[in-house]
């Protein structure tokens, strides 16, 4: 009886042993999921090469979008100091306009009655310059008192006056006085263009009577329009004037525009972003003010680590590099990217503290992720 107790005890150990053993063994490849060892021959035919990843600056494309604006100086708005009505025009939103070209004619008996009063004000001129210079002899010579010469002063310079008002007001209504007599006062205006461009609005129809406050039309030249882009405060200190940029619209995605910033506001606006202009480096006829665009800005990083895009692998929706840990031994771990450019990628670690001190993976990182999917298989 005692020798089948013994025979049990010993089976008993025996099978304890062989679970820890297969336990130990299970946790050895739980450990071993993220490493991955080459012999000496695999690593002569790879293309494996290791190395210290480098800190440097690195561009990252910053997107952002702005419409296409016309400076105030490039925009006019057409009006008539003196109301009228409307008798002809042939203007058409869009329609290109030349400098000096009459865009509408306006006519109203306002435009009669100055000319009337011009010319009645030069003729009552003609006689207090003449009676004025008369008088001014007569008080030389004392024939006359100092009273009535004053009085002659004074009508002949209210006179002057009034008649080069009534000259500033025939000028402001396009009607040189110079060339205005008794024979040829006219109840229409002409009014021309102060531009080169294209007209942007037209908001009368032949026969309307207009105010001198209302807007007839609106020009704009359109070869100095810019680009406003709209910036989120945490970007704007990314910027500066002079930089360049690539602009492109939503219906023409391939077409590129390229632009320089020449202004940053200085305002906030109630999304917490800042209006920053820029100037395209040559003018595009098709480019429309107030077409909507967007834009690509290259800036910089500073104290980026870097790592050549061969050392990076990814695998189930993650990015993941190789440390080697030992000679021939090499570790897989989990980071974050970011920035690419010039075949360099930017990385960081959860814990990037010991970052300078590991030995990278920099090239063939493909080859082990399939060697460590390969013995995973066999297992």
């Amino acid at each position: 009886m005692k020798k089948y107790i013994i025979i049990l005890i010993a089976f008993a150990a025996l099978t304890a042993c062989n679970n820890t053993t297969e336990t130990e063994t299970k946790t050895e490849e739980t450990t071993d999921e993220t490493t991955v060892e080459l012999t000496e021959a695999q690593l002569k035919n790879s293309e494996i090469k290791t190395g210290k990843i480098e800190q440097r600056n690195i561009s990252s494309l910053l997107k952002v979008n702005g419409k296409i604006e016309v400076p105030p100086q490039n925009m006019v708005s057409i009006s008539v100091s003196l109301g009228g009505y409307l008798k002809s025009t042939k203007l058409l939103e869009g329609m290109h306009i030349s400098k000096g070209e009459v865009i509408a004619v306006m006519e109203g008996v306002q435009y009669i009655q100055l000319q009337q009063d011009y010319l009645t004000a030069k003729s009552h001129f003609a006689f207090a310059e003449s009676e004025y210079n008369r008088q001014k002899e007569l008080n030389q010579s004392k024939a006359s008192s100092d009273k009535v010469f004053q009085q002659a002063q004074t009508d002949y310079t209210s006179q002057k006056v009034l008649v080069k008002s009534l000259e500033e007001k025939l000028k402001l209504i396009g009607i040189n006085p110079d060339n205005l007599n008794e024979n040829n006062l006219s109840r229409s205006i002409n009014i021309v263009s102060p531009i080169d461009g294209y007209v942007s609005k037209v908001n009368v129809n032949i026969g309307k009577n207009v105010n001198p406050s209302d807007i007839l039309f609106e020009l704009v030249n359109p070869t100095d329009i810019h680009l406003a882009l709209n910036i989120f405060e945490k970007d704007i200190d990314k910027l500066f004037i002079g930089q360049k940029l690539i602009a492109y619209t939503n219906s023409n995605t391939a077409k590129k525009y390229p632009c320089e910033i020449i202004l940053i506001g200085k305002d906030l606006t109630q999304d917490r972003s800042v209006i920053v202009h820029c100037h395209f480096e040559q003018y595009d006829k098709s480019l429309i003010p107030g077409m909507y665009m967007n834009a690509e800005v290259e800036v910089s990083t500073n104290n980026a680590f870097v790592i050549p895009n061969d050392g990076l692998v990814r695998y189930e929706g993650k990015q993941y590099v190789f440390t080697e840990i030992e000679n021939k031994k090499y570790q897989m771990q989990e980071v974050t990217t970011q920035n690419t450019e010039y075949g360099l990628t930017q990385i960081t670690f959860a814990d990037s503290a010991d970052m300078k001190s590991k030995t990278f993976v920099i090239k063939g990182a493909y080859t082990l992720l399939m060697k460590m999917k390969n013995m995973e298989g066999e297992n």
